[in-house]
């Protein structure tokens, strides 16, 4: 445990003495907004949510707190307001961390041994193997991708999914739509129904096909319509999200739970609970039982299975291959799908709080000053391909993540192409890069050269901030493990990339005239430059040498 996480200990420790019969959830967080620093290095709330609960004047709790508490670190504490209590940390406390940090690396933000590891079972994007990947399937892409990386960062088991919808009716249609475009390939008049298949991909694979078997392409059994396309577009769809930064470790197929003979398995499972029925010549899951708005069809009145049959199937499978906590990523539509899904695990005898499900919003377009809905007929751009393409990786990734899941995301493509300070990646890796910089050119100077943790003592209360924003990252990805807000990672490396640059504006940071000074400030710039490397790794983005 850090020097700060032990402080706030102590002082939460501390009140608990003082009011043992009282157990309140307050706040004890580092001051890291620079407008507020004369409110002190740690603040908490802690005063005015005990004197709610005690039917007293929070000044007057804050005051018998304060007044008691003392450590080694703290060189004053004062109340504010209606009873915020400010803590200010003597500079041996940022010496301390200074060193904690420089020789714990990145295990300094990853979870105390003690803490409780879980199994997470990560699934997105999840498209169907039907055609490319579309311009919403990069939100879903990123958050999962980003959660998955910050979760095995802190030490838990992190597998990331992708479940392959190969069996059923869209596969069916698939194969159906990519026979009728062979067939016009080789000249025949036939035309695509309604609800087939329109896209020009399928033409494309259609003049691929005809390259490799001539006319042959028309004598193909049926089954070789519908394999050929999923396999190629599947192909495709990793190859799309690989270019993206994006590699799963399970890509799990539905067929493989109808041939297994795991969905009859599960359905005879809930069978035995009492929990399907038959009516209409259909076999029905009684969801409402668990608090669903209607029961569920699981086998229809023609003996087909339906998505709910392989969900309970697939579900079920995951627990199996150990996972404890299962996470989900799913567009804003799928609302009503949470509660089926917590359904059919309680239906299996699990707890449904192990399932989480994260809704993200829809996406827009933004080029030359116009706003379009994301759509396959909306324009130039319509694939996650074309966009990763147009942008690069680094500011597709940043860009999808850069807004929280369940708000609305334009996606700005004239400020993603600039290379100015305006776009945030730009400027987050010229922070990097100006680290690098500066410390290249310490380098080169025998006086300056050699920086070591002997050096954390003159620090200044300039570099001060920078480390309490540093210290801050722990207590963010722990958030993250809990809330999944990955898009606050973003928010983060842009905000620590801001002071710095302003540091850096206002700071001579070599100055050989101040040999101790400019010593320490070069050890905070080296935990600079593996704090926001650390961060662009966990986001997936490139940190170059040179701008």
């Amino acid at each position: 445990m850090n020097s700060f996480n032990l402080l706030v200990q102590t002082f939460k420790d501390h009140i608990s003495s003082l009011f043992p019969k009282v157990n309140i959830s307050y706040e004890v967080a580092l001051t890291i907004d620079p407008a507020r620093q004369q409110f002190g290095d740690i603040s908490s709330n802690a005063a005015m949510l005990y004197a709610k609960e005690l039917k007293k004047n929070p000044r007057e709790v804050a005051q018998h707190i304060i007044q008691s508490f003392s450590h080694e670190y703290v060189k004053n504490i004062e109340i504010a307001g209606p009873g915020f209590i400010n803590i200010f940390l003597k500079p041996t406390f940022f010496t301390t961390i200074m060193v904690e940090l420089h020789d714990q690396g990145d295990i300094f933000f990853t979870l105390e041994p003690d803490v409780k590891k879980k199994h997470f079972n990560v699934e997105f994007v999840s498209a169907n193997p039907t055609g490319p990947l579309h311009l919403g399937h990069g939100r879903g892409g990123i958050i999962g991708d980003v959660l998955g990386t910050v979760l095995r960062f802190l030490g838990h088991t992190v597998t990331k999914e992708f479940y392959i919808n190969d069996a059923g009716n869209q596969i069916e249609k698939l194969g159906n739509s990519f026979k009728i475009r062979c067939l016009q390939e080789l000249g025949q008049d036939t035309v695509i129904p309604e609800d087939g298949y329109h896209g020009e991909y399928l033409k494309a694979l259609a003049r691929k096909a005809h390259s490799e078997l001539g006319n042959a392409l028309a004598k193909q059994p049926e089954s070789f319509y519908a394999t050929y396309a999923k396999d190629y577009l599947l192909q495709k769809i990793k190859e799309t999200l690989h270019g993206y930064g994006i590699d799963f470790d399970v890509w799990f197929s539905e067929k493989t739970l109808h041939n297994s003979g795991a969905i009859q398995a599960v359905l005879e499972k809930i069978a035995r609970n009492n929990l399907l029925y038959e009516k209409d010549g259909a076999l029905w899951f009684a969801s409402t039982t668990f608090g669903d708005d209607k029961d569920r069809v699981v086998k229809r009145a023609n003996g087909e299975l339906t998505y709910v049959a392989a969900d309970m199937a697939y579900l079920e499978n995951k627990i199996e291959r150990g996972a404890n906590k299962l996470v989900m990523i799913l567009g804003q539509d799928h609302h009503s799908y949470v509660v089926r899904l917590k359904a059919v695990l309680e239906a299996l005898g699990q707890n449904p709080a192990m399932l989480d499900v994260i809704l993200y919003q829809l996406v827009t377009i933004k080029e030359s000053g116009q706003t379009m809905r994301l759509s396959k007929r909306a324009g130039r751009i319509v694939s996650l391909e074309d966009i990763i393409q147009e942008v690069g990786k680094d500011v597709a990734r940043f860009f999808y993540l850069h807004r929280k899941a369940d708000a609305h995301l334009e996606f700005d493509i004239a400020l993603a192409l600039s290379r100015t300070e305006e776009n945030p990646v730009y400027y987050i890796q010229y922070a990097y890069v100006r680290t690098l910089s500066i410390l290249q050119k310490a380098a080169s100077n025998p006086e300056v050269s050699s920086i070591t943790t002997r050096d954390a003592h003159a620090l200044t209360d300039k570099e001060h901030l920078i480390i309490k924003k540093i210290v801050s990252l722990k207590l963010l990805l722990q958030d993250i493990s809990h809330h999944y807000q990955t898009h606050l990672l973003t928010y983060y490396v842009y905000d620590l990339a801001q002071l710095f640059h302003n540091y850096y504006g206002n700071t001579k940071v070599i100055d050989l005239n101040q040999l101790p000074v400019t010593r320490a400030r070069l050890l905070m710039i080296m935990q600079l430059r593996d704090t926001i490397n650390l961060c662009l790794r966990l986001l997936g983005i490139s940190t170059p040498e040179k701008m």
